[in-house]
């Protein structure tokens, strides 16, 4: 944490050269100016900014340990050629200091796309940046992929909550891509094993989802307009019918996902 000189910091956004910047009053702290309280930019990066890439993998790997949780690991020449290909948010300081990084992975063919790595410099976090980073990096990916869906495996609450706010739900893992190379991805994560013995069906990772076309709202039912009234209704799906083991398995994926949806809830309220 910064400690008790937040207090001290006036923010507000504005929009200039497709970047959000982030202007703070710059307090003085014993004698110097803190350089956590800077002016902060993010933007989609660019070839410029390789050379963050090696600290940004660092701290990725870092982070992890920390936490104690699992994280598919990346190189340092994966992060740049994220960079380059114009597929990645950075955010830095006016003076060029790293502050935070996330970047966009697409699957089965750019039917799915995954905001991954979201990670902010430990003496940036709690200032709000890692939410303008998200909410970047999920715009940038609706203006490349406008029909993909959007997904992600997180242990954090925090990221949850963000998730939640932009519009996912969380899912089981059967809805998200079956891309071989993205679950080869999550080999380098300590909890691989567990999601191997359980047949990739579920980890210790919440799956979340965005999907474009469920974003659309329909009439109230309380108040049904003719797209509502007219519709048809769904076609009998003659001789179909599930065994108990299935039956049982559909109860459980519920029953996790109310869970998920009670958890995530809970947090936006606070």
């Amino acid at each position: 944490m910064l400690g008790p000189s937040l207090s001290l910091i006036l923010s507000h956004l504005s929009f200039k050269n497709d970047s959000i910047v982030t202007e703070k009053e710059t307090p003085v702290l014993n004698g110097s100016l803190d350089p956590a309280l800077e002016p902060i930019t993010v933007r989609v990066a660019c070839a410029d900014d390789v050379g963050y890439s090696k600290t940004i993998t660092d701290e990725m790997e870092a982070s992890a340990k920390a936490r104690g949780t699992g994280i598919a690991k990346r190189s340092p020449d994966y992060i740049a050629e994220k960079i380059c290909e114009g597929k990645a948010v950075i955010a830095l300081t006016t003076s060029g200091a790293w502050v935070g990084f996330c970047y966009i992975e697409a699957w089965g063919h750019g039917q799915f796309v995954a905001n991954s790595g979201l990670i902010v410099s430990p003496v940036f976090r709690k200032t709000g940046v890692a939410t303008q980073i998200k909410k970047r990096i999920f715009d940038l990916s609706r203006e490349k992929y406008p029909g993909a869906k959007i997904f992600g495996l997180t242990t954090g609450l925090a990221v949850m909550k963000m998730n939640s706010e932009l519009g996912y739900v969380p899912v089981t893992y059967s809805e998200l891509t079956d891309d071989e190379e993205f679950w080869s991805g999550c080999k380098s994560c300590v909890n691989f094993e567990i999601l191997t013995s359980k047949e990739r069906k579920n980890c210790l990772c919440t799956a979340m989802l965005y999907v474009p076309e469920k974003k659309e709202k329909l009439p109230l039912a309380s108040s049904p307009g003719p797209a509502l009234a007219d519709a048809p209704k769904p076609a009998a799906t003659s001789g179909t019918t599930l065994t108990p083991a299935a039956n049982e398995q559909v109860a459980a994926q519920s029953k996790v996902l109310q869970t998920m949806r009670e958890r995530i809830a809970k947090m936006i309220r606070f």
